[in-house]
Parts: C-alpha cells; structure tokens; sequence
C-alpha cells in the first residue's frame, strides 16, 4: 500500500498576527480608482492567484493575490513573522512572482492593468528572523511600460528578476530585461516586441479562405526554464494549439501545432474543422524542465484540456528541445477520474508528473512517473496515481438531521457542528456572519440590538445574532405560544446560515497551484494550504470501504461485514448505539460485558432494527470467517496500530532551515491525526457493532477480547473528542503597522475598499489536538511525526476498561496542566476512579474553584497512602502526576502535599485542615516548621483568633511563636477584635506583643484605623501599667500636632489630641505625684518649643553612644496639663470666633488667647487660662478695671453694654447693682490670684488704672486697705526714689540738633537709648511715690 491523500489547514485559522501593510504609489497619472467587486466574484480574502517559493535560506514562503488583484500577500509558512500586503494603485495582471537574490533579498515583480512594472525588494535577514525586523528597509520601483494598450490584454509571465514576458493577443511577445544591481532611481527596462512570424503569414491568418480566427493566435500560456538558470529560451502555446519556440534575441525559432483532442457535442463545431480554441484565460498548460542525466535537453510539456470527454480531462504531451527544434516523444493521458475537470496547475517534480485538478471545487491530486533516466531509449510512464482529501461530513440539511438526533439543544448542535475544527475557516465564518447581518439589517422593521452590539470573538457573535430576528408568536385565535413555528422558523435561520458558510468555504477551497518544499508536494488553494502525504493503513481502508464493490485484503474482510452492518442500521440507531456505549464506558459495574451488552440490547431492541435477510446475510459472512476472534484482533491491530519507524534524514546543509514544527507544520500534523483518527474510530465503531450484533453469542469469547475491545474503543472515542474540540489560539501582540504607510487622500481612496479598519480582526481557531501537538516533538515526516505523537499518549495501548492506564491519567493532567478544564473534565468521566485518575479530578476540581469537592476527593484518596493498597498500575500512575520532587510515600506526606496545593491555590480553610491532619500523624523525627506555620498563618486568614492564639501557644517552635503573635496581634487590631485580644493571656509573649503595638503606634498615621495608640493605651490599662499607657497618648497626641499643618487639619484632629492629652493625664494621675513623669524621645532636629523643659543630664559622652539613638525629654503631669489647657484654649477661641481659622496662625500663643478673652468680656475664662498658662495677667486687671469704672460713670446705661461675666449664675446671685457686682467681682478675682508670688502687681496695677482715669476719685476702701497690709512696698519704693533733676528741655535740643547735623555723631544712638531708660526709670519711681502718699 502506497497511497497518498491531501491534508490542508485554513491560512485565516493559522496566523494570528494582523500583517503589515505597504501602499504602493504611481508615477502614472490619470490612474482610475479600482472597481468594486461583484457579487459573484469570491470573496476579497480569497486568493485568486498563488505561488510557491522554497529555498534551505527562507524556507517556504507563500504568495498570494487578493481584493481583486490590488493585493499581494507574502506570508512564511515556516517561521512565525506578519505577513507583508502589497498595496497596489491597480489590479495585477497574472502572474507575478517571487525570487530569492543573494540569500539576502527577496523580490517580487507584478505587472499592473494600467501598464506599470512594480519590482518591490524585501530584505531578509538569518534563521527564522526573515523580514520581521527588515519591514522599514523594504523598497519598490516602478517602470511605466510603453506599449500599455497590448499590455491590458496579454499574458504576463515573470521570467526571474531579468526579464519579465508579455504575451499579445495577435500572437506577439513583448520581452522586458534588466540589469538588476543597485537601487538605481529607476529600473532600466528595454522593451523588446518579437512577431511570432513575417508580416504575410500573419495577414493570411485573416484571410476568409484559411478559415482563420484572429483569437487563434493568442497567446494562452508561456513557460521558461524555472529561475536561476541561464536558458533563456521562452515556450508559448496559442490559442489554436500551437506551441513556439523563442529565443531571446531572435525571437520565434520553431513551432509546432499540436491536434485537437477529440471533443463530443456541438461544441466542436462552432470553430470549424480546426476544433474549439483553448480558453482564453490564463492557464497553465506547459512546463519546461531538464534532467541531470541529458543537460543538453530541454523537455517541454504541454498539456491540451479536452474538457468535454467523458474519458478524461486532456492530454499531456511531451517534447523534446534539441537544436532549436521541438520534437514530440511521448504523451500521457489524463486519468478517466478527472473527466469534466479542470487543469488548474501542474509540474514536474521527482520523474513524475504532478497534476492538479478542480473537481466541482475539490482539489485532485495525480501522479504519473516517467522513465525520465531512461528518455533515450523510449518513452514509457506508469499508471496514474490520485489524490484527494478523505472524506469528511458536509453540513447537508441530511447530515444536520441526523446531528441533530443526538443530546443537546438544537443551536447548541448547530453551533457545535460549524465550529468543529477543520470545517469552516475563521474568514469562512466572519464573512458569512457579516453577510447575514447586512441582510437583517436590510429587512424592515425594528432590529434587534444583537445586531448593532460588539463582540470580541466570532464564534460569540454567531452565537448571539444568528436566530435573533426569529421571534415566539401567540396564535392569533387561542393567545397560546406557537412553539412549533418558531422552532421550525429558528432551525431555518440556522440552516440558511450554515447554506452561506458551506457556499463560501467551498469557494475558498478551489485549487490555485502546486509547489514544493523539500521532498513535499504543496496544494495552494483559495483559503488553504496542504500537503501530498502517504495514508495509512486505517485511512486507506476507510476509503476502501466508501467504494462499493471494492475490493479489499481477505484479512480485513470483518471490517467490510461490519461495515456493511452498519450501513444497514439508520441513523438514530447508531446514535442510540453509540450513546449506550459511551453510558456503559462511563458506569462502573460489578458485571461481566456479556451479561452488560445482553441487557443493553434487550433494552435496545438492536435485532428488530434489521432486516431479517440482512440478518442471515451477516450471520452467514462472519460463520464464513476462519478465526472471528482472530479477526477481530486484526481490526483491533488497525485501530491502535502506529508507523513509526518513518524519519528525516537531515543533513548539514538542512541546519540552515528554521526550526521544525512551525505552526503551518503543526496544524497539518493535526489534521492528519484528526484523518486517522476519525477512520479509527470508524473502525472501532463497527466492532462495537459487532459486540450488540452477536450479544447473545459472545458469552463463550475471550474476555480480554472484549474487554480490548472497550477499552480502545474508550481511547479512540477521547482522541475523537479532542480532535473535535475548538479552542482560541493564542494571540500575539499586533505588529505595529508600517512607518511607509501613505496617509495622503488619494492613496486612503485607492485603497477604500481594501482596507480592514473596521473589521474586527481575525482571531484564529484551531482544534485542541493541535495545542496538544505542539508541546511536542515532531520531525516534520508525516504520517510518521502523526503516529509519533498518537503512540506517545498511549491512549490506544490499554487493554482492560475497568483499569486507567498512566497514559491516560497523564494526557487528562496534561490537560488540566494547559487550562483546558472544559476537555479534561469530560476525559476524566470516561475513566474509572483508579487513585491516579481521582488525584487528576481533585486537581481538576481545585484549579477550578470547586475546592469542597477536591478536599473530599484527596481525603478519600489519602486513605490508601503509608500502606501497601496501591497496585502497580496505580503506583506509576501516581508516578507520573504527582510531582517529582514530592516523596509522598505516608499519609503524613500526602497530607503536606495536598496542604501546598491548597496554599498555592488560596484556599486557607482547606489548607489548614489538611495541615493539621499531617501534623496529627508526624514521625518522630519530621521537622514541622512549616506546618505549623501554615496552621497558624492560614487560622489567622480566616479569622479564627481563638484557634490561632491556641496554636501559637502549642508550637514548640519559639520562632514561630514570636513570629506570629504579632501577626495575629496586627490582624485582630485590623479586624476589630481589640476586646478577644485583650483577653489573651500571652503568657511569655507579652513583650511581642507590646513590642509589636509601640511599633505601630510610632510609625501608623494616628488618624487612621485601627488606632494602635489606644489599643497599646488599652493594653497597658487592663495590665497596670499606667506610665506607659500615659506614654501611649502623649506620643499620640504629640503626633497629631505634628500632623496638624492648616485650619483643616486642625479642626479634624484638635478635639483627637486633646483626648490624647486628657487620658495621658488621668494615666499619669494613678501614679505616686513624685514620679509621674514619661520619658519620651526627642529627635535632635525638633523645632523649638515655646516652654523649655528638663532635659536629662548625659554623664556618657556623646561619642559613645551608639548612632542613631535619641535625646531624651522628661515629661512632667505639669507638663501634659500645660498642654492640655493651651491646646483646650485653642479650641474654645476657634468655636467661639471661627474667623481665626482663616488666619496663616490660626493656633494663637497664650497671651494672646488670654487677652482676646479679656476684650471680650469673658474674665472668668481669661483669668482661669491666664492661671494654668503662667500668663501675666497684668492687662487682664487693667480691662477689668476700665469696665468697672465705666459701671461706675454711667450707672444707668450699662444695661445693653453689660456682658456675660455679670451675667452668669454667680454675679447674678449676688445683691446690689451692677456697679457694686462689677468691684466685688475685680476684688474677689484680686483675692484669688494676686499675691505675694505676683509681688501684688495686679492690685498696683488697678490702682494705678484706677488714678490714671480719674485722678480726683479716691479708690476702693477695699483696694487701699490691700494695699495697706503690703506697705512696705511703696515706702521702699520712696527710699529708693531719685532726687536728681536733669534739664531734659534741653536734652530733646540737643537730640534734634545732632540729628541733622551733616556728619554723623558717634554714640546718638547709645545716647537716646539712655535717655529713654531713665525717662522710664523716673516714671516708675512717680507712680510708687504716689501711692506711698496715698497709703500715708
């Protein structure tokens, strides 16, 4: 056997980069703007014209025209770079090409309808780099061709990066060469025209007489030796079957005039007895190759369509160029399979012709071998081998029937069924959903707003736009709910949508060319690219089985049976089969698979479901078997048997190639596994046939048959599941787009409508096999690097359904371990609980959040470690998916094991649980640092103080313990649980835990929560430790001062730090009044403060203490008060007058607090403050004084002008008027805080206040009786008096006069100073005089 088939990937579903795009400018003018593309061209994506270019430098790249020829795309099929669109002004004409230049550059040559030869030149740089870092360096020319009227209409052919060739429609070649070598302004092309013949021959074509047609001589294809080379020879073949040979400075040499091919029908006629002339559209149907054996002959082959044959699809003929002469030798027909089909591409390559057909849109692949070694002796060739893809289900309104039979929702089947892999592409499906959009869009009517919404995917906006306009009814005459119509309406919605994805993806794949990379056959098509690869043994039987009456190895003979049972079931019954089957692999039962299949086809009824002759039919062929059971052993040999023994033989010189498995390479490996493995399970489905079949009669079989046989069947069904599942691929970041991009008007209107800005770009899709493959190892030989892989996940080597082999536990971890949840949940259903597979489930349960299920799962499992319940099977697989580094050879260790995993996926509850049981069942000699840190870590997360304080306290780690305290210290303050920690006793770890308070209380902002400052205050509280909780609210409020900065500030946080001060104070008052004091420290660079303070005396000197430690202040009870009261001061003036805040220093001093208040009448307050501030008090009396002589003049008016100090509960209560309360007041106050500490200065100061306004009035009896008792002081006053007259008139003339005096005079300035000293001195010594008078 060896037979090849074509396996392809969609190029939308492969590269999920966006490409880089590069406008070209003309120098053309009057260039028009490109037509709009009918409707009945494919779509824009599509390409219309492909070429391949592979060399050991660039690997394969991939040329491809799009938009209707205003795009060229060159794309890497071997390295992961953004393909680069070439923008052009115009439509290509067919056909431009690519070739490689110096390992360095690639060029690429395309001719435009408007006459313009673009060559654009792509740097390209080592390995798999290419042109991804080289896109700026890109550059194009553009020669304007002379000859643009016979351009339009010819042929153009590409010869190499020399010459380009354009065929006429009167039979002339236009021949363009160059002389590449630098990037000259301009490329220089000489424009050469030759005739095919002299002017009178070609006059006689017209002539009525010949029976001539003028298309006759039109050139139909041309071909030249493949590039490099030095021939430059250049065949064409005309319309009317003529093929010529020219030379390049010549012209035509020779010709050669082929005969028609026979064509039945009417179609023959219209032409006359020349036959019909070949399409005018450009074809390929010649190709000019050598061989190393006879370099000095050049083969040509032509190829003559006969499209209307019933027998074949045309002729090849083959030539033979010696000495300017052509001569025919040989000529191979066309295989009958390609009958009615169109020559699309074909090659030479290998001693055989490779030819590609478009069979009603399919590509056909054949083969035909030439005795090319041997051409000197005769021509022979061997029977034509085909190719083509394996059969695969089209989405007819059929098979949606039969799919629909199966469980689920309807458009979850229907959206399952066009999302599967491979059958419709990613540009398949965007067109065709934003076709069906437009089209409701159109319709009249409100439009539902899936329409016009956003989506991120394709597949999501499938899912919400397609049946949105279909809408439930109610009958018009009942009001009930028309469920039948809209469900019929809503199943033709979607079969209208899947019509529109099958009629544009079988556009897109019609065949475009062949090329070849290394020893490969590549198929270009519209949308996709493929391979020619080998079948394997379980693909060629499945086509062998498509084929009736085919005939097929004796040793495979119970797959035809089978297969013809099957055929011979309907539909529903073989889902009803195959849905028992899967129900049987998922239970797991205590009964034996006979009495299991016995059941299930009572229940079944399969019997009745056939026909009673096919019945005997199959029963006879399967008694006509030698060895059922041996048979049945081949077809298992089939399912789960693998080539692996294909390889690559590489050599230096392949080194230079990109790395294997690009993502191209990947997504044909994937195909191809998912080929075979469809074909399998085919085949394994016919022997589970087999078993329903014969349920009554297999009781007597091998058990390890049919237990094989399950299991298998079990391992094919997970592959074909996998295969069958779409996932995003991974999307890279978007090149940028390119800094040469054109951003002036006309080129935004050339390219209108081939811009893709407001598309939502292509995110591509592949199969999950395909993401599987990749974190593989491959060589890039298939179908080997296929079958590597498949006998690599050992899904198809167990042979017991009761049983989970390592394989199959790994390839669902191997899952798990990608993120694919969704597949390794349902894989992990069709096997049995074994501890591998359970272990895999608690780890799937766990990654996806359902973290109850996988502790309950891993404590049942825990069970079976520390003892010998494991079997063999059970200890590798447990081998494989636990971790390596894991020695999990105890429950205790296990336990460990399963508490990281829970701490790796946070889940503290759990964590801690199994934490606690392995440190239940520890060996002697096992460190449990880390679970008990684990314990007390993940209690603490949970907030469950009681447990972690109790675990603190019985970790026999005293790390952990003074770890941890303050952790649970830190989070109970966080959590508000202050009351549970003060009730904790510590016992040892108190200083932890103050340790851990002070350090929050210094560094925390005070003003947010939780306050450690009153917790640590708390703390000392409920423990008697009275100085430091003192401490704890004096820092804080210290703290709060500094963070008092402006008005704002201060209102917010005043009444905190006057707390802070109060509670320090009631602290420092349960303290023996000879020791309260705090010691607080005092950075070196505090500001200064306005009382001075204590310090401690230093007997270390300064250089030995160590750096960084501060000064110190002692902070007396006085001191807190001190502050307590200017602090309480402050704010009581900022309540009573809010206009201070607006002021820069708004915290006023104490003198001016207290005299603010003296103005303001409140004398009580002011006096009180005056007191606790050791403020002078002096102007306070005097204000005082004034007020109460002001009573004292105008008795009768000082109603309205009286303030609240003669109005509050004390003064009222006393008798008299308000004169009299006014003076009982200022003597009361003078009682009370002026006396022999003050030098009695407040009662001197209210009698002179008292004189000095009204100096005729005697004072106060009251006032010189207290001045009486103090005499002393006015008569020391007097003794000390001076007698001395100074003739001061004169002094102040003398001042004035030295003051404007021309030069300066030295000491004025000490002189004034003096004199204004003494003036004081004698005032003072005036006024004591007085009141010695007074006194005596």
């Amino acid at each position: 056997m060896d037979t090849s088939f074509l396996v392809a990937t969609q190029l939308s579903s492969l590269f999920p980069l966006p490409p880089i795009s590069i406008p070209l400018q003309t120098l053309r003018q009057g260039v028009p703007l490109p037509p709009t593309l009918d409707d009945s061209d494919p779509p824009p994506e599509q390409a219309t014209y492909s070429s391949v270019l592979y060399t050991q430098a660039t690997g394969t790249i991939l040329l491809r025209v799009l938009h209707g020829g205003l795009i060229i795309e060159i794309t890497s099929l071997s390295a992961e770079v953004p393909a680069i669109r070439l923008v052009f002004p115009s439509a290509v004409m067919q056909s431009p090409a690519m070739f490689l230049w110096e390992t360095s550059e690639i060029h690429v040559l395309a001719v435009t309808n408007t006459g313009s030869l673009f060559r654009i030149v792509i740097p390209i740089g080592m390995g798999r780099e290419l042109w991804e870092m080289q896109t700026t360096n890109i550059w194009n020319r553009e020669y304007l061709l002379k000859n643009v009227e016979e351009v339009q209409g010819g042929l153009v052919y590409v010869q190499g990066i020399h010459s380009v060739l354009v065929g006429f429609r009167n039979g002339s070649l236009l021949r363009l060469e160059n002389d590449y070598g630098s990037e000259d302004a301009y490329d220089d092309w000489t424009e050469t025209v030759f005739q095919y013949s002299s002017f009178l021959s070609s006059l006689a074509s017209f002539l009525p007489l010949s029976g001539g047609n003028p298309d006759a001589l039109e050139i139909a294809s041309i071909a030249t030796h493949s590039w490099p080379t030095d021939i430059g020879h250049v065949w064409t073949l005309s319309r009317d079957r003529t093929l010529r040979l020219w030379k390049a400075k010549i012209g035509c040499i020779a010709s050669k005039t082929l005969p028609p091919a026979f064509e039945s029908g009417p179609a023959s006629l219209h032409n006359g007895r020349h036959g019909i002339l070949l399409d005018a559209s450009p074809q390929k149907l010649l190709h000019v190759f050598t061989t190393p054996i006879h370099e000095e002959h050049i083969y040509v082959v032509v190829f003559i369509p006969t499209i209307s044959s019933p027998s074949s699809s045309g002729t090849f003929h083959i030539f033979d160029t010696v000495s300017d002469q052509l001569y025919e030798f040989g000529k191979i027909e066309a295989p009958k399979e390609t009958a009615h089909c169109h020559l699309q591409d074909f090659l030479v390559f290998d001693n055989a012709i490779w030819a590609l057909w478009d069979r009603q849109g399919q590509s056909v692949v054949g083969k035909s071998v030439m005795n090319v070694a041997t051409f000197h002796e005769g021509f022979s060739t061997n029977s034509w081998a085909m190719s083509c893809y394996a059969s695969e289900p089209e989405l007819t309104p059929a098979y949606l029937e039969e799919h629909l039979l199966s469980p689920g929702s309807m458009t979850e089947k229907f959206f399952e069924a066009i999302m599967r892999p491979g059958m419709f592409s990613a540009l398949t499906l965007r067109t065709a959903i934003d076709q069906y959009t437009d089209v409701c869009l159109s319709m009249p009517g409100p439009k539902p707003a899936q329409l016009t919404a956003v989506y991120s995917t394709t597949s999501a906006q499938i899912a919400a736009v397609v049946g949105c306009t279909v809408a439930l009814h109610r009958d018009p005459h009942t009001g009930a709910y028309q469920h039948a119509n809209y469900w019929s309406a809503l199943k033709r919605d979607w079969e209208g949508f899947i019509a529109r994805c099958r009629e544009i993806e079988r556009s897109a794949r019609r065949p475009l060319s062949l090329g070849v990379q290394d020893q490969d056959i590549v198929v270009v098509e519209r949308e996709r690219v493929g391979l020619v690869v080998k079948e394997d043994l379980a693909i060629y039987l499945r086509r062998i089985l498509a084929i009736p009456n085919a005939t097929i190895d004796g040793q495979y003979e119970i797959v035809a049976i089978l297969w013809y049972l099957q055929n011979s079931l309907g539909p529903q019954v073989l889902q009803d089969l195959e849905n028992r089957t899967m129900d049987i692999i998922r239970q797991e039962t205590s009964f034996t698979i006979p009495e299991i299949l016995k059941d299930q086809t009572d229940r079944f009824n399969f019997r009745e479901e056939l026909d009673p002759q096919v019945n005997q039919w199959i029963m006879g062929r399967l008694h006509g078997l030698e060895n059922l059971d041996s048979a049945a052993r081949t077809a298992l040999d089939v399912i789960g048997g693998f080539d692996v023994d294909v390889k690559k033989e590489e050599d230096e010189v392949e080194l230079l190639l990109p790395p294997p498995r690009s993502k191209w390479t990947q997504a044909l490996v994937s195909a191809y596994i998912s080929k075979t493995v469809d074909a399998r399970y085919e085949i394994a489905l016919v022997l589970i046939t087999l078993l329903f079949f014969l349920s009554e009669d297999i009781s007597d079989w091998d058990p390890s048959l049919l237990s094989e046989i399950f299991a298998v069947y079990r391992g094919i069904a997970m592959l074909r599941y996998v295969c069958r599942q779409p996932i995003l691929a991974t999307t890279d970041i978007p090149a940028p787009s390119h800094p040469a991009a054109a951003d002036d008007f006309v080129s935004q209107m050339r390219n209108l409508n081939v811009s893709q800005s407001s598309q939502t770009h292509l995110l591509s899709t592949h199969s999950l096999i395909q993401r599987l493959v990749a974190q593989s190892d491959g060589n890039e030989v298939l179908p080997g690097d296929a079958h590597r892989y498949l006998d690599a996940t050992g899904l198809l080597q167990s042979i017991a359904p009761g049983n989970a082999t390592q394989y199959e536990a790994t390839f669902c971890d191997n899952l798990r371990l990608l993120g694919l949840f969704g597949p390794c949940r349902e894989l992990l259903s069709w096997l049995p609980r074994t501890p591998g597979v359970s272990y895999v489930q608690a780890r799937l349960w766990l990654d996806i959040g359902r973290a109850d299920d996988a502790a309950l799962l891993f404590e049942k499992l825990a069970g079976s470690f520390g003892g010998h319940s494991f079997s063999v099977e059970d200890q590798e697989i447990l081998l494989k998916v636990l971790p390596a580094s894991e020695l999990l050879d105890s429950q205790h260790f296990f336990y460990s094991h399963v508490s990281n995993l829970f701490k790796a996926a946070s889940w503290s509850y759990h964590e801690v649980t199994f934490a606690q049981l392995a440190i239940s069942i520890t060996p002697p000699v096992v460190d449990t640092t880390s679970l008990w840190s684990t314990v007390i870590h993940g209690l603490i997360e949970l907030g469950q103080f009681d447990d972690a304080y109790s675990s603190i306290m019985s970790t026999p780690y005293e790390n952990l313990q003074k770890e941890f305290v303050c952790e649970l210290t830190y989070r109970m303050c966080d959590d508000n649980a202050i009351n549970k920690l003060m009730s904790f006793n510590f016992a040892g770890l108190a200083d932890e835990v103050e340790e851990a308070l002070a350090f929050k209380a210094r560094n925390i902002d005070p003003r947010v929560q939780p306050s450690y400052s009153r917790i640590l205050y708390t703390w000392f509280i409920r423990r008697g430790d009275y100085r430091n909780a003192a401490f704890a609210m004096y820092q804080r409020a210290r703290r709060l001062c500094d963070l008092i900065t402006d008005s704002g500030s201060f209102a917010s946080l005043a009444e905190e730090q006057l707390e802070a001060y109060n509670l320090a104070i009631n602290s420092l008052s349960l303290i023996d009044s000879n020791n309260a004091w705090i010691i607080l420290p005092t950075p070196a660079d505090q500001p200064y403060e306005p009382r001075k303070r204590r310090r401690l005396a230093r007997q270390i000197p300064e250089n030995k203490f160590t750096p960084g430690r501060f000064e110190t202040d002692v902070i007396y009870i006085a001191d807190m008060e001190y502050d307590y009261a200017l602090l309480s001061a402050q704010i009581d003036i900022i309540k009573r007058d809010n206009s201070i805040l607006s002021s820069p220093e708004f915290m006023l001093p104490p003198a001016t607090i207290v005299l603010r208040l003296a103005h303001t009448n409140r004398f009580t307050l002011a006096m009180t403050t005056a007191k606790s501030l050791h403020v002078d008090m002096t102007d306070l009396f005097t204000h005082l004084t004034i007020q109460c002589l002001r009573l004292a003049r105008n008795p009768n008016t000082t109603i309205q002008d009286t303030s609240d100090w003669l109005l509050n509960d004390d003064l009222t209560s006393w008798s008299g008027t308000f004169e009299e309360r006014a003076w009982r007041y200022l003597r009361q106050s003078l009682q009370q805080y002026d006396s022999a500490e003050t030098d009695y200065k407040y009662s001197k100061t209210t009698l002179e206040t008292i004189l000095g306004s009204e100096p005729t009035s005697s004072p106060p009896p009251w006032l010189i009786h207290a001045l009486e008792s103090n005499s002393c002081l006015a008569r020391e006053a007097l003794l000390n008096a001076s007698s001395t007259w100074l003739p001061y008139t004169l002094i102040d003339q003398v001042l004035i006069a030295a003051s404007d005096a021309a030069t300066s005079i030295p000491k004025l300035s000490t002189l004034r100073s003096e004199i204004s000293s003494r003036v004081k001195r004698m005032q003072n010594l005036s006024h004591t005089s007085s009141v010695g008078r007074i006194v005596s």
